[in-house]
């Protein structure tokens, strides 16, 4: 088993603060804020990271089921969009639309569809935001030899 870490820390009042954010394995350290995170404020914010995170994980996940079904995708790039709203008094992570082009030779749309529907399921990060409506818009592009 391995477990990642992270860390965070806040100093002072909720719009008046800020604070930084880093990955344990020293990749990533940045400043956010209110701003930054409901407003248009420079720094980071929890959704993007998240963000981020899925759309690497996904991206992972679909290498694999294409591996496991014999084909070597020469790139699969994938973008995270994730919906924060107001909701009861509070905040709540909407939805999250996962974007994602694949070039894959030898791969014909239908089974790349498939493909990419199984990495949605078996992705670690979508198994766990599952509470969350995932969407997910899969694209082949380049020649599918």
């Amino acid at each position: 088993m391995v477990t990642r870490t992270a860390g965070a820390e806040w100093r002072g009042s909720l719009k008046d603060g800020d604070g930084s954010v880093k990955l344990g394995s020293g990749a990533f350290q940045g400043r956010y804020s209110f701003q930054s995170r409901f407003e248009d404020g420079a720094g980071a914010n929890p959704e993007e990271l998240l963000g981020a995170a899925h759309a690497a994980c996904y991206s992972m996940a679909l290498s694999l089921v294409l591996g496991e079904a014999g084909f070597t995708p020469r790139r699969v790039a994938t973008s995270a969009a994730v919906d924060i709203k107001p909701a009861d008094g509070s905040f709540s992570i909407t939805g999250i639309h996962l974007k994602t082009e694949a070039e894959v030779p030898g791969i014909d749309a239908q089974a790349f569809a498939r493909s990419a529907e199984a990495a949605k399921r078996g992705c670690p990060l979508s198994k766990a935001l599952a509470a969350v409506e995932i969407t997910l818009d899969a694209r082949l592009v380049g020649e599918a030899s």
